[in-house]
């Protein structure tokens, strides 16, 4: 009986160790992942402001009322350097993953807040072609639905393991329909490409949430706290993404353009 006291409180004891840990891991990964949002917004609206001029002297090209081009501006979004700045992300992203096992957790923290800036880069756009107050709007409902998703996924007694595979084959189909419709410029096409990418990001936000959760769970036990440190990085990463791409598929809904 004894022996059986002992065992059940050393397991309490363990569940309450994981417990505690969980939720120190889950708010070094939304703070990260905040910190990088944050780096995303100040990048993106700051190259904007460099990009685009009132003062017509020394301007490339008008874009609108009052609106010019600066030479910035015009190597960034009309040059061909706007191809190397559209897929620099998605390079970024490949290599972050490949090459995250040979750095140190803090490198990899580094990496991924310069790639948060590049995104920023990436995007930069927006704030030319919609108004700021429908992408304040459509952050603010990407972020309730973030929100919500991750929550889900996080408490949910449901395996959503089963999506993982489903999913990340919408992302290749999301990527390869969105390169084609560059060359096509089919607005049927952008239209089914912003749902599905709606509602493939949304599962993923649930699916990612419980992956993280699970992964830590499943490797707590192993006290190797710099490989548990770079889980947190790329949980970061894993919802970063899931957010911007649900944030920039609900514009195309949502955003008022100028």
């Amino acid at each position: 009986m004894a022996d059986y006291q002992t065992i059940r409180a050393g397991a309490g004891v363990r569940t309450a160790q994981i417990d505690e840990g969980l939720r120190a891991h889950m708010n070094k990964v939304y703070g990260t992942m905040s910190v990088g949002m944050l780096i995303t917004a100040l990048t993106a609206w700051a190259i904007s402001g460099l990009a685009v001029t009132s003062d017509p002297s020394g301007a490339v090209a008008q874009i609108g009322p009052d609106q010019f081009l600066t030479g910035l501006g015009a190597a960034i979004y009309t040059s061909p350097l706007k191809w190397l700045i559209m897929f620099a992300p998605l390079l970024f992203v490949f290599g972050f993953s490949a090459g995250i096992n040979r750095m140190s957790a803090s490198t990899a923290q580094t990496v991924f807040y310069a790639f948060a800036a590049v995104m920023g880069l990436s995007i930069s756009s927006i704030f030319l072609v919609f108004t700021g107050e429908s992408i304040v709007t459509t952050f603010l409902v990407t972020s309730i639905a973030f929100a919500s998703l991750s929550l889900y996924g996080y408490t949910t007694k449901k395996d959503l393991s089963a999506m993982g595979t489903f999913l990340m084959m919408g992302v290749i189909g999301l990527i390869v329909a969105s390169v084609i419709n560059i060359f096509v410029a089919s607005s049927a096409l952008s239209f089914a490409i912003s749902v599905i990418g709606v509602l493939i990001f949304a599962g993923l936000t649930a699916y990612d949430t419980q992956n993280i959760k699970n992964t830590y769970i499943q490797m707590a036990q192993s006290g190797d706290q710099e490989w548990l440190a770079k889980s947190a990085i790329m949980g970061a990463l894993s919802l970063y993404l899931d957010f911007i791409n649900m944030f920039m598929f609900l514009l195309q809904f949502l955003g008022n353009r100028e």
